[in-house]
């Protein structure tokens, strides 16, 4: 079942390593249904009858008090039926964090893996790797659970799409495309949550925030009063797929409802989009609040006009639970008002006790198939930390590399000086929700291991960088040394949860930093730029004293370490940019402006590679190699056509009504019968022309040979990675499905799919086919 679970052993010494590893029977958590359990007699113990019933027989035997208990992120026992206490809120973005109340190291397990942020394991753009660390966080986590360390429901991934180069929390994301965002949510939540056949779960994932957040403080904005007005038309095609995807092919077990309002109406009170997410995605699982985002609606959005009604309106709306106590000192009172009628809580703690009971919670362990085998010796692991190397590796993105700087000569490179304050300091690795990592690798020491010569001066007293004291100390540093690394660049001061950021620009004096030792090296020097957020170094990209340019976001713990493989050559970078590198002159752009299209009438440029018109400091999907790659269409259709019954009925439209100027043909999807039959493979070619053997990451795209306004300019529908060597062709096989890939939606937010000329592409290669009736 699981390729990091270690299987039972054969040899009797085997046996008694394990037995001592694992967790004893005595330190698990209480688990009700087991043989001496007080509620072992009640029906929902009864592991033969079906899920449901067994939840329904367990609201059922609940008084209307005990039932209010249960509403909170921290629910309370029910002695008298033999239920324990449960913390639901649990964190694991990128390994286990004690951000929330469910996650400790205070017991037998002290730290955990520290994986790369989201933003950057995405910009690896491999699905497998994605799903791998995903399913390697699981093992950790369930194992901290045997230990009482951490509960079995976590609130993540973090899925909303990263649409202001400001959001503090964009770190956190997959980044600013659907289809990337939409498919790493699928990949995280099948991995960490390991469903079998029978619907049980080794652990419950969350996507969050639902839905079109992406705002912390900004201007007089903040995320708990902000109002996102969105288009029905940007709700469809950018907002939504990440969180329909995660429902329907992901199948998670949660969802979270943000803090913000959406078209006027809070997040966790738009009964609108919780029916669509249950009704017309599948949804089978509970829906949680933000934490305190019930208590905001009547106490900072005045939405409401009482606590009760607030709380009526979250559980008439869908929601389940409340990350807080609001409900727990509200609901009692909005009962007796007559706001909220039993039944309404009954909904929601039928959804609750239904995926605990999908976990295994309350269950007696039987051969090992609720994971209790897992223990401390499954934390902090070799393969774990390998796999975190790997996602840092494949994440990493060369950004310049001016004359073949990179990558170094080990054996010509007497010293190095190495600039900066993130140079050694082990807590920026891992950017927010980080956990305490197991051995982190700061970039003085990953780069120590291969030259011992390596001097570290911090040249700013911290990444705030507000005084040039300390400058002339790096200058005598950088002076002396062979070759220069300057680490500049983003921390949790810049961009975290709650603060966004007011500048694309290096923050305070580092960009007098960098040029000043760019002006003294001996040779071209190496900036190393941390964080999540795009940075403006447009300055850098023209210095000629700056030879190279590498981005490593926030890499884990193993961060010095891989830095280290990839400036002198152990590893041949190939991470692409997963989101746009804007100028500072975007910052005149409303943070709170939500529209994705471009308007010229107000000079409003779009936002995202989808729709934005103006200038870039580096596209998405931008990054450098060691070596250099070409392309080839071996095969890719001419031609797709629409006929019966592949069209129910056919909507072929010239209306001003959906197409003001161009009056194009197009084909709703819901008309289309069969999206099955349309599907196409495209395969192509990738050949290295040399420099390194290495892998490349193919992103192909798609537009429609016309300009339209409200159309992307381009739109990534396929990505694969593969390995080639110098002179050597790899091919690579891409599956693309033209009703969710290739369509669009329009004003009323109606995907449809247009007919006519479109153009895949690939870099600079371009196949044109037609899509007809």
């Amino acid at each position: 079942m699981f390729d990091e679970i270690p299987r039972p052993a054969q040899s009797l010494l085997s046996l008694f390593l394990l037995l001592l590893a694992s967790p004893s029977a005595s330190s698990l958590p209480n688990r009700p249904c087991a043989s001496s359990g007080a509620a072992n007699a009640f029906p929902f113990c009864n592991s033969s009858l079906p899920i449901l019933t067994r939840a329904e027989s367990l609201v059922s035997l609940l008084t209307l008090d005990e039932k209010i208990t249960q509403l909170s992120n921290t629910a309370d026992a029910v002695p008298r039926l033999g239920l324990p206490a449960y913390e639901w809120w649990s964190e694991a973005l990128h390994g286990l964090c004690a951000n929330g109340p469910g996650v400790l190291f205070n017991g037998s397990i002290r730290a955990a893996t520290l994986f790369p942020q989201v933003i950057l394991t995405a910009a690896s753009f491999n699905r497998t790797l994605w799903h791998a660390v995903a399913r390697a966080i699981a093992v950790e986590a369930r194992a901290m659970h045997n230990t009482g360390q951490a509960g079995l429901t976590f609130w993540a991934p973090n899925i909303n799409i990263f649409r202001d180069p400001r959001w503090g929390r964009g770190q956190e994301t997959p980044g600013e495309d659907p289809l990337t965002a939409s498919t790493f949510a699928v990949e995280y939540v099948k991995g960490f949550q390991h469903e079998d056949d029978n619907g049980r779960l080794m652990l419950s994932a969350c996507c969050k925030h639902f839905t079109a957040y992406d705002l912390e403080k900004w201007n007089g904005f903040a995320r708990y009063t902000f109002n996102a007005k969105v288009t029905e038309q940007d709700m469809e095609d950018t907002f939504q797929p990440p969180f329909e995807s995660c429902i329907k092919e992901g199948h998670a077990s949660c969802l979270m409802c943000a803090y913000n309002q959406v078209n006027g109406v809070p997040s966790c009170a738009r009964e609108d989009l919780l029916n669509q997410a249950r009704d017309e995605w599948g949804f089978k699982g509970y829906v949680t609040s933000d934490c305190d985002a019930v208590a905001i609606i009547y106490e900072n959005q005045t939405y409401s006009s009482s606590p009760e009604e607030s709380i009526a309106d979250v559980l008439k709306a869908g929601m389940d639970i409340n990350c807080g106590t609001y409900l727990l000192r509200h609901t009692k009172s909005a009962v007796e008002k007559g706001n909220v009628q039993e039944e309404d809580i009954n909904r929601a703690l039928l959804n609750l006790f239904t995926v605990q009971l999908r976990l295994g919670l309350f269950e007696a362990d039987q051969n090992n198939q609720w994971f209790t085998h897992l223990g401390h010796t499954d934390v902090c692991t070799e393969n774990h930390r390998n796999l975190a190397l790997e996602a840092t590796r494949q994440g990493i993105v060369l950004l310049k590399n001016e004359n073949r700087l990179l990558p170094l000569k080990r054996n010509k490179v007497e010293s190095i000086a190495v600039i900066g304050p993130a140079g050694h300091d082990a807590d920026i690795l891992g950017g927010d929700y980080s956990g305490i990592p197991c051995q982190p690798v700061t970039i003085l020491e990953g780069i120590q291991d291969y030259i011992a010569n390596t001097i570290f001066a911090p040249g700013c007293q911290n990444m705030s960088c507000n005084s040039t004291i300390g400058f002339d100390h790096a200058v005598d540093v950088a002076r002396k040394a062979d070759y220069v690394v300057v680490v500049a660049g983003l921390n949790l001061t810049e961009e975290t949860e709650d603060l966004d950021r007011v500048s694309l620009l290096l923050p305070g004096k580092q960009m007098q930093l960098v040029n000043r030792m760019a002006s003294v090296t001996k040779r071209p020097l190496v900036l190393v730029l941390m964080g999540g957020g795009p940075i403006d170094v447009s300055f850098a990209k023209q210095n000629k004293g700056i030879g190279g340019i590498i981005w490593i976001g926030y890499p884990g713990e193993v961060g010095g370490q891989v830095l280290a493989e990839v400036l002198f050559g152990d590893y041949n970078p190939d991470g692409r940019l997963p989101v746009t590198w804007y100028p500072e002159s975007f910052t005149n752009v409303p943070m709170n402006d939500m529209n994705m299209r471009p308007d010229p009438s107000r000079s409003y440029p779009g936002r995202t590679y989808r729709f934005y018109t103006g200038k870039t400091v580096y596209r998405f999907g931008y990054g450098l190699s060691y070596s250099n790659f070409s392309y080839g269409f071996l095969s890719a259709p001419d031609k797709l056509i629409l006929s019966p019954p592949s069209v129910k009925t056919l909507h072929i439209i010239k209306s001003p009504t959906y197409f003001k100027t161009d009056g194009l043909d197009h084909v709703y999807i819901n008309d289309i019968s069969s999206c099955e039959d349309l599907k196409f493979s495209v395969r192509i070619s990738v050949f290295n022309h040399g420099g390194m053997n290495g892998a490349h990451t193919v992103l192909l795209f798609v537009r429609h040979k016309s300009n339209l306004t409200d159309y992307p300019v381009k739109q990534l529908i396929g990505f694969e990675r593969v390995h080639t060597n110098i002179g050597e062709t790899a091919e690579v096989e891409m599956f693309i499905d033209p009703c969710k890939h290739i369509s669009t939606a329009n004003k009323q937010g109606k995907r449809r799919l247009l007919l006519g000329a479109h153009v895949l592409m690939l870099e600079d290669l371009e196949h044109e086919f037609y899509i007809e009736t």
